[in-house]
């Protein structure tokens, strides 16, 4: 019989399980219908798919995200080093809360808090991925009406804008699109709502999360790929957080949906953490396929593949063991080998660790001293 997967509760790991056999189903009580190999099929090809839409989607508006950035001035915000040995840490002291949260309190007013939460974030998640589709489907017969949103501190002389926010009408619109969307997922829990909102927050954090280095995203990954052996192998906090945890941090298909229609209830499960962790690093690899200017998306396409290569070998591991797997312990390796290996080749090793989104002050003020001096020589 076919056991319900697992999703982690802050979306950084897959936490799944294949099909058991009868006795282990009766052990479990799931009661579920066993799930057919089509049914199998579907779900774990729909996860797949809905896995690499938010990596390409983000991975190439993070590249005109930054670009928007640097040609207003903004000041970037980026992961450090420090901030990407942390996460981990952070992660784990959060992850081991709720846990403690969950056995003390009833899950239910816990969920209830959780899902209110989320239902602010994901109505904001939506409009910022879905607003332009939206907009664009808004009637000609809508009045489009610009307005400012305003919140200063200090006099005419002296202000400082604490909020400064535009937005038209169109925008307006657009939230209460996805208002609905969020409002029908807070009531029903239904699993292509679910999706909608999951699938907003990957685009979201492949987009806007910037590592700025190759080894700042190593670190990170090198860390989560730790963080999820222990948690899932070493012990139940993991699973049992993800047995409570009710929120859209994870994709979900149902394997018996060729049965069962919209209604199915057999779940395979994706963490949204599988996709925007490698996702990140992905896009970090984009931006570096831009800087070399040749005209080509090497680096992305590799790493891109080699994701797609380990989400598969992820759950033909998972189907084969009939055991909750891990899924960075095969996507880390797989995203970190292949622009290393593929550098060596073409030569651009030392080019790829030099790489940075938005070097810091003082390497700028360094470069610009050591260009002086070689022009001083050349002068001479």
């Amino acid at each position: 019989m076919a056991d319900v997967e697992e999703a982690t509760a802050l979306g950084l790991e897959n936490v799944t399980q294949g099909s058991l056999n009868d006795s282990q189903a009766a052990v479990n009580g799931t009661g579920k219908v066993p799930s057919t190999p089509e049914g199998m099929a579907l779900a774990y090809g729909s996860l797949v798919m809905m896995a690499l839409v938010p990596i390409v989607c983000g991975a190439f508006r993070s590249v005109k995200h930054q670009q928007q950035q640097k040609a207003a001035g903004e000041k970037v915000d980026t992961m450090t080093s420090r901030d990407a040995a942390m996460f981990p840490i952070i992660a784990s002291g959060a992850l081991f809360g709720l846990y403690i949260i969950f056995t003390v309190f009833s899950k239910d007013y816990i969920n209830l808090l959780l899902s209110s939460y989320f239902f602010i974030l994901g109505v904001l998640a939506l409009s910022h991925v879905f607003g332009p589709i939206i907009s664009g489907l808004v009637p000609a017969s809508v009045p489009f009406e610009t307005y400012h949103l305003h919140l200063m501190r200090g006099d005419k002389e002296k202000k400082d804008y604490i909020i400064n926010y535009g937005f038209t009408s169109y925008d307006l619109v657009c939230l209460v699109v996805c208002s609905i969307l969020g409002v029908w997922y807070l009531l029903k829990k239904h699993w292509i709502a679910n999706n909608l909102l999951g699938l907003a927050f990957a685009v979201n954090g492949v987009e806007l999360l910037h590592l700025n280095n190759i080894q700042t995203g190593a670190l990170l990954l090198v860390g989560l790929f730790i963080y999820d052996i222990f948690w899932v192998f070493g012990t139940n906090v993991m699973v049992t957080v993800a047995k409570s945890f009710e929120a859209p941090i994870k994709l979900v298909f149902p394997q018996d949906l060729l049965e069962k229609g919209l209604e199915a209830d057999n779940f395979a499960m994706l963490g949204l953490g599988d996709i925007v962790i490698p996702g990140i690093f992905i896009a970090l690899l984009l931006r570096f396929d831009h800087s070399l200017k040749r005209g080509s998306n090497t680096y992305f396409n590799v790493t891109f593949a080699a994701y797609f290569a380990g989400l598969l070998l992820t759950i033909f591991v998972m189907h084969v063991f009939k055991h909750a797997q891990p899924a960075l312990l095969y996507l880390v390796p797989a995203c970190l080998s292949a622009p290393v290996l593929l550098s060596l080749v073409k030569g651009d090793f030392k080019a790829l660790l030099q790489y940075e989104d938005h070097p810091s002050e003082e390497e700028g003020e360094e470069k610009e001293a050591g260009e002086d001096k070689k022009t001083g020589k050349k002068d001479k």
